[in-house]
Parts: C-alpha cells; structure tokens; sequence
C-alpha cells in the first residue's frame, strides 16, 4: 500500500542553494528530511519543463557509490532518514537565474513520487574564511582539533579551558555545530526540598548552574522554610505545545468560512498531523480572525519532549495536507508569531504553553518570625504593594525572580535555555489564615521543559536529571513539580529579605566577587 506524501512536504527533499554548474553536469542534492525509506527507480529529471535524457543522469550516494537509472531499479537503494545524495546530469549549464526542477521516482513504502521544486544558479562568490568542518565525521577528534587550532590562529590567543571535556562529542549530534569546546558553569546544590506532588514525592537535593552569588544560597534558605512547614504541594494542571500557522486569502469572509471548514476537517487533519510523530497528539486548533488572515493555533501534547521542532513539522504536514485539499489560499506561513516561541506573551499566560504548574504552601507565622525575620501580616502587605509594582510596570510576572531558579535548572538539566523567556511568567496569590499564617503559591502558565530529546541526554545533563529522578521517558511532570517548588522557594526567601531589609546585606556577604 502506497502512502502519498503532500507536495509541500516533499520539497523538503530538495536541498537548497545545491542547484549547481560543474565540470561533470549540472548537480542538486536530495536529503532524506522525512522518515526511513527505499527508493526504487527514477522516472526522470526535468529543468524547466525540458526532459533529461535517461543515459546523461547519474546518481551519487552519500559513500561515493555511482548509480545510473537502471541501475537504481535493478539495485534498490536504501535511503534512510538523514541521508543525502547528488544527482548530476551531464547537459549543457543552466543559465544565471531561478530554474524549476522535477523529479518523478519510487519509493518504498510511498510509492511514486513526484518533486517540484525551485532552484537558482548563482554567480560564483570569492572564497571566504569558514570555520572547519568534516562532512563525514564533524565530531571527529581530527575535526575538533582543526576548529581548535583555527579558532587559535584566527584570534591569536590560546585555548586553555574552553577544549577540556569529559564525554564523547559524538552525543552532541543534533544539539549544536562546529562544536569546539565547553563552556563550564558553576553547579551548587539547594535543598533538600520536600515536594508533595502527584509525580514528585518526597525530599529532593537541587542542581542550580549559575555565576549568581547568593542565588544557591538564597533558595536553600527557602527551602528550608517550605520544610519546617512541612514541604510544599505542586500540581500540573496544564499541557500544550503549539505552532500557529497563517492563512491569507482575498477577503475576511473566505478567511471566515475557511476556518468553518478546519473545524468541519479536523479529524483528518489530526490524522495528517500525527502521523510524523508517535508522541505528538493534536488536542485542538484556536482560530483567530482579523482582517482576511486565518491564524490557527495548533495545540498539542508532546509527551516528555519539550516539543517545538516536533510540533512544527506536525503542523507543516498537517498544513501541507490542507494547501492540497483547500482552493483560495494566496499565501501560507508556518509560523504567524501567535504561537509566541521564545517570547513572553499573555496568550501563552491564558491558554498554557508547555506545562502549567502550579506550586503552593501555607507558612507558619511563628516559623517565618525565628527564620526570616519577618511576620507573615508584613510579607502579606509587602505582596499588595508590589503587585500594583507589576501592574504599573507591565510584567509578566507578579512575584520577583522566578526565572533565577528556573534558568539556573534549565542549564543544569539540558533545557533549551531560551525558553526561559515564556517559562518565566507567573501569578503569585497570598492569603492570611486565620491563625495568621500564609498561604502562598505561584501558577507557572507557560514552563517548557523536557526528560527527554533535546539536550536532556547530554552528559552532565543527563547526569542532573538522573540525580533528581527525572532522566528519560515518563518523567516530565516530575520535572516540572519539582521546578514549580523551587521557584516557590525562591520567591518566599527573596520577599522575606527585602520585607526584613536582609537583601542588601546578604548580597554584601555572599555576593560579591570584587
């Protein structure tokens, strides 16, 4: 059984800016950007509408092997995900310029396929300085020490940490490029913090990767608190990722009854959705309308990975499959910035991105008194005051610095840091008792972390989330209760300084480095 593939999609084969004049024919390159797959034949090739003669067309795999048409169909190749191949067809050099491209051939399990792309020739540019890079191997020994040894002459100055590590570079493929060296930064500990939540439970010591001075120091003092009150209690009561695509079209009522027809059609886009991914499930699409622009806001679970990049080609295949079956559409984006990546916003404060949690606690007055040198009535007024602060200042958060805690974790554990920026929102709420105790806690509306995928599997990464329980699949949720708590933490010691003048002084004492 055949699986037909959306025309969008498969131009992700076509690697762009290969399109080339040489010595041997006019080449491209194809790469393998959609899952496992056995290509089968090669119908033909075609620039501009103009058939390729079958005996001028060759194809080189990715190991130097060299292949005709024939050849191909009497001989299968194998084309797993990720792996690229040349085809060079010798006829006279295209011309400066955008040419089109097509390409019809068979592969296994999708049948017959048919590519068409855009490609341009462009003019030779002079050669410029480029960092070293091994196609074969870049995380090769060899290659490192080539970019080692150019970084050195390139700055004139010599590397003395920066190439000092202690794992295989090999791990880091799909997590960064012309990889160098490390930056270390400083771990301490916080805690033990005792969580009562639904996935972490019991006492917990902390990772915290910073070059603050004081901010270890300041949350295990919250810890401590939360402890002597007997722990505090998290709960996850949210989950979404999303990639919220545009559609244009000639006027605000096609824009309209197209959205009526994504609702009417969401089962199969689900359907188109998911099948690039066994973790991704589409929950439901948010449109939103202004003028003649159809924003959807795709909404999904993504298991234990933080879930950007597969929730992006979730929706570029849902999508694909929409531009297919949907006349009228003039223009098409994946992304319209309604789904806010990288970016605090108050759609993502309202409607969750990544995972909500909220973390709460009551602190006892009596302990707060010997401990913090502060009543609980005076903290209680100190938080009036300072949510007008946030109000009049437009922030995204009305506690005070709940992202220390957060980015400090997310660089120990692996996290991609940048999601800092939507993770540091939150909504602290107080209440006195009536024994005059506190009851506190924070909602964190958008916090996008991962066990899994991403950075999580690095080695000191790794190795911080396996002292917290939390490496691998089936473990996020834990993640994310055990941060909620120590945000909470965080917030309790730092507004119990400033409301008992100790905050100047404690940065005196522990913070300085002058």
């Amino acid at each position: 059984m055949a699986f037909p593939v959306p025309s969008m999609i498969l131009k992700q084969l076509y690697t762009f800016n290969s399109l080339k004049n040489t010595g041997a024919g006019v080449k491209f390159s194809l790469k393998n950007r959609l899952s496992d797959a056995t290509i089968t034949g090669l119908h033909y090739v075609k620039f501009d509408d103009k058939i390729v003669p079958r005996e001028a067309i060759t194809i080189v795999l990715d190991d130097g092997t060299v292949l005709t048409p024939d050849q191909l169909a009497a001989k299968p190749v194998n084309f797993p995900l990720r792996r690229t191949l040349d085809i060079i067809c010798k006829i006279p050099p295209l011309e400066l310029g955008k040419h089109k491209i097509e390409v019809k051939f068979d592969a296994a399990p999708f049948g017959t396929l048919t590519l068409k792309v855009d490609g341009s020739i462009a003019k030779e540019e002079e050669r410029r300085v480029v960092i070293p890079r091994d196609p074969a191997d870049d995380y090769s020994e060899e290659a490192i020490k080539a970019r080692q040894r150019f970084v050195e002459e390139f700055t004139g100055h010599k590397l003395q940490h920066i190439n000092h590590y202690s794992f295989d570079p090999h791990i880091l493929k799909g997590n960064i490029e012309n990889f160098t060296g490390v930056a270390q930064v400083p771990i301490g500990f916080a805690g033990p913090l005792l969580i009562h939540g639904e996935h972490a439970q019991g006492e917990f010591i902390v990772p915290m990767a910073t070059t603050e001075g004081t901010l270890v120091a300041s949350y295990n003092r919250g810890m401590k608190v939360l402890n002597l009150c007997g722990g505090v209690k998290c709960t996850v009561i949210g989950d979404a990722m999303q990639r919220a695509p545009v559609f244009v079209f000639d006027s605000a009522r096609e824009a309209r009854d197209f959205v009526k027809w994504v609702q009417e059609n969401f089962a199969k886009i689900a359907e188109e959705a998911e099948a690039t991914s066994s973790v991704a499930k589409l929950q439901y699409i948010d449109p939103y309308l202004a003028s003649r622009f159809a924003y959807l806001r795709f909404n999904y679970t993504t298991g234990d990975a933080a879930g950007q990049n597969m929730v992006g080609r979730a929706t570029f295949a849902a999508c694909s499959w929409i531009l297919d079956n949907y006349p009228g559409i003039r223009h098409f984006y994946l992304e319209s910035n309604l789904a806010t990546d990288k970016k605090a916003s108050q759609v993502n404060v309202m409607h969750t991105r990544g995972k909500r949690v909220v973390a709460e606690a009551t602190l006892k007055r009596e302990v707060m008194l010997e401990h913090m040198r502060v009543e609980t009535e005076s903290l209680f007024y100190h938080y009036n005051v300072s949510n007008i602060g946030a109000i009049l200042s437009g922030a995204n958060n009305n506690g005070l610095h709940s992202a220390n805690g957060i980015t400090a974790m997310f660089i120990a554990t692996g996290q991609d840091v940048a999601n800092v920026s939507e993770s540091s929102a939150g909504i602290i709420y107080t209440e006195l008792t009536p024994e005059n105790d506190l009851y506190i806690s924070i909602t964190i509306p958008s916090l996008i972390v991962a066990t899994y995928g991403g950075g999580t599997g690095l080695a000191t990464q790794r190795e911080c989330l396996e002292l917290l329980g939390c490496w691998g699949k089936g473990k996020v949720y834990r993640l994310a209760e055990i941060i909620a708590g120590v945000v909470l933490a965080g917030e309790i010691s730092l507004a119990a300084a400033i409301s008992s003048s100790d905050w100047v002084s404690s940065h005196e004492r522990y913070g300085r480095n002058r």
